[in-house]
Parts: structure tokens; sequence; C-alpha cells
């Protein structure tokens, strides 16, 4: 399926794309894919190598996403994708996101049968998950506005890594987020993630100010993310620079992909960060993984 021309750009000097579906800005040569490893050059034409292919359908209750305080006690129906647009070390999903040449259980489906599916499941709206959803920006959307008819609320849990283009696209049909905030530390970011903090940030607040719901969860990681004063910077950008309103979820991380030498998260970080949230004015804290 061929990406929306504006969202890429060909060079007049070489076959090589310029992608601009997400922040990464791949330059793309013929025969080559992007960072995400779905987005391929064919003869000057950039295609997602799996449109209409998800690896996971499930109705799932929306506190799983997790969202808390948008549409709480519903369900939810989750569709995974494949492929990322960052390189996390410690990736929860790295089976679809980095190494699902090895994941053979992919589905072809059409975005009438998504909407039919959530329907038929009783689900109130959509959650597009698992994976980095901006990957797959165009099935994504497609599938959206047809659920939207139907009273279908869209969802995006989301590392936030969004081009300035593909945000304004996805801000026409998305209704609440959960971003995964990482880290306060750029060079966390850079290291283990391979990607921009700021960037991330920026695109909090358009989210933020766009009236969107949006609530956010870090993912504490022992020696990496799990200091007091980078647990209070974080606190202190989403009270100071999103609203204090702004749930915020704590979670627990366990060894996985290549992180797996660390211990799991001791719960008392989890707790300590529950209290310096409190302290900071944050209304609405969430332990998880715990």
């Amino acid at each position: 399926m061929l990406v929306d021309n504006n969202l890429y750009k060909k060079s007049s000097k070489s076959q090589k794309i310029r992608c601009e579906i997400c922040a990464n800005y791949c330059k793309i040569a013929d025969g080559n894919v992007g960072v995400c490893r779905q987005h391929k050059n064919i003869n000057g034409e950039l295609f997602d190598e799996s449109y209409g292919i998800v690896s996971s359908l499930s109705p799932d209750p929306i506190e799983k996403k997790p969202l808390h305080h948008f549409l709480p006690g519903t369900f939810t129906y989750s569709i995974g994708g494949f492929g990322c647009n960052m390189t996390c070390l410690h990736c929860q999903n790295y089976m679809i996101s980095h190494e699902y040449r090895n994941f053979s259980r992919g589905i072809k489906i059409t975005p009438e049968n998504i909407v039919e599916n959530a329907l038929n499941y009783g689900c109130k709206s959509i959650a597009w998950t698992y994976n980095e959803p901006t990957i797959h920006l165009l099935f994504n959307k497609k599938t959206s506005l047809l659920a939207k008819r139907e009273n279908l609320k869209i969802i995006y849990v989301s590392n936030g890594y969004y081009s300035q283009k593909s945000i304004e696209e996805i801000l026409t049909f998305v209704d609440a987020f959960n971003v995964d905030l990482k880290s306060m530390s750029q060079d966390f970011y850079k290291k283990v993630c391979g990607a921009d903090l700021d960037i991330v940030l920026d695109n909090l607040r358009r989210i933020y100010l766009e009236g969107k719901h949006l609530e956010i969860t870090n993912l504490i990681i022992n020696d990496y993310n799990d200091s007091e004063e980078e647990i209070e910077k974080l606190c202190d950008f989403v009270s100071n620079e999103l609203g204090p309103e702004v749930p915020l979820h704590f979670s627990r991380a366990f060894p996985h992909y290549k992180m797996n030498d660390i211990e799991p998260t001791n719960p008392e970080i989890l707790f300590r960060a529950r209290e310096i949230a409190k302290n900071k004015g944050i209304e609405n804290i969430h332990l998880g993984n715990i």
C-alpha cells in the first residue's frame, strides 16, 4: 500500500525517499526499508509492507491499556501491528516490534471487519496498541474514520515519536492517548531507545493543548531511570507543562529482550514515585505490574 504523498518526499537527485511518517525522517534508498522496517522504497515509491496485516486482535478492559479515566469499565478492541520507530532495549513486545520475521501469525483483515468485530464484542472503542501505531498511520486512519461513524472512540497507545505532519493527521481522528514517557533523560532516550526526548515532550504538549484525553505511563527500570531526581523531573513536567489532572502510571519493569540481566523493579521504588507525584500535586496516580 502506497504511503500518502504528503508523508514522504522524493529527492530529484536520487531514488532516496524521505519518509515523514515519524520523527526518524528516514531517507530510504531504493529496495531498502526505514527504521521501522515496514516502509519500503520500491522503484521510488514508498510502501507499507504490512498494510492490512495485524499481529493481534482482542477485546480488552480499557484499563489494560492503561486508561483509567476514559470510558472506565468498558471494553476496547485492541489491535497490534508489526514494527516500531524506536529500538528500545527493554521492549516488552519485541516479537512483533523487532523480531516479527519469526512471528508467523500475521492476520489479514479489512477496516470494515475490524469495526464489525469491535461492535460485535460490545466494545466502545478501538485501541491501536502493542506496537507503535504510527507505523501504520494510513491503515489506522482509514479504519478509525469508519469506526467513528459507528460512535466508536479511537485510542493510541504510543511512544509519542511523531513527525510534525503525522501528529497533525493523528489528532484528526484519535480521541485518547496513553503515551509511554520512558525517561526525562536525553541520554536514556538516545542510548536505550534510539530516539529524541524533546520530540516526545513536544508531542505531549501538543496532545494536551488540543484537548485530547491523555494519560502517561513511565516504566521504571532499576539503575536506569529510577532516581528520585528523575522521577521529580518527570512529575514536574506533567504537573507544570501539561496539567496536574493528567493521570500518571508508574509501572514495574521485568527482564526482557536485550535487558534480560536487570532485576525486576523494587516495588518500594513505585511506592516512593507515587509519594513524589502526590507531593507535586498530580491528582491521578496509578501503579502497574505490581
